[in-house]
């Protein structure tokens, strides 16, 4: 099965195949989005309690997915990127004050995504394998989409780009708000399934049915290299 006919959900069961991709490299954009030290950093499991343990376990299939294969791939297309003259592009979550006062509402909100990243912790910054290289634009947003809360749009504009690749964290949140903001703007979209990931697998395929088609197009590594010709 390929990229037309995969992740389709209730609305596009049995609707035509799309059209091939034609994406030139000087109008395209590798956006990588909000891959931060918090989330990839763990304690040791030995010094966890029995409930810090279970959230620990949780979490694993996650970690594993981006240890095992979003950040490796995603280095992969950033060096591909690089060697085609491909625009490489970041987003973080980080906030301008040491107490968070700036973030937006949902960053406040308690639970899982209450989030305070001072901008210069170490805990706001990408991770080290995928760096940027060079004058790469990172922007910093306190909002889950790359475009609402900075000025990427008239960045993306200036650079006269018109197709944006999609990678990063989480498939259901940040990447799925960046991606439904950047169809709004009329950039054509692709979401590199492999090197995305959310919570479970499940919210992961969940959110990529919901999106695919009408906001992007959702396709592997090896399939946009392929589309895209790069090696």
């Amino acid at each position: 099965m390929s990229w037309k006919t995969r992740h389709r959900s209730f609305y596009y069961q049995g609707a035509p195949e799309p059209d091939d991709l034609h994406f030139k490299p000087a109008e395209t954009a590798l956006l990588v989005i909000d891959v931060q030290n918090t989330y990839l950093e763990r304690p040791e499991r030995a010094t966890l309690d029995a409930a810090g343990q279970a959230h620990y376990d949780a979490w694993t299939p996650f970690h594993d997915r981006m240890n095992g294969m979003v950040i490796p791939r995603t280095a992969e297309l950033l060096r591909l990127a690089r060697k085609n003259g491909i625009e490489c592009l970041f987003a973080r979550i980080a906030c301008q004050t040491k107490d968070g006062r700036d973030r937006s509402l949902s960053q406040k909100m308690p639970g899982w995504n209450n989030l305070l990243l001072p901008k210069d912790e170490h805990a706001s910054q990408l991770v080290p394998q995928l760096a940027p290289q060079g004058d790469e634009i990172v922007v910093t947003k306190t909002t889950d989409s790359a475009l609402t809360g900075t000025n990427l749009r008239l960045i993306l504009h200036n650079l006269g780009i018109r197709n944006v690749i999609c990678a990063g964290i989480f498939t259901d949140q940040c990447v799925s708000s960046t991606v439904r903001s950047l169809a709004d703007e009329s950039f054509q979209v692709v979401v590199v399934e492999d090197c995305c990931a959310a919570g479970s697998d499940l919210l992961h395929d969940q959110e990529l049915a919901i999106i695919n088609m009408i906001y992007c197009h959702v396709m592997t590594t090896d399939e946009l290299k392929t589309m895209m010709k790069l090696s």
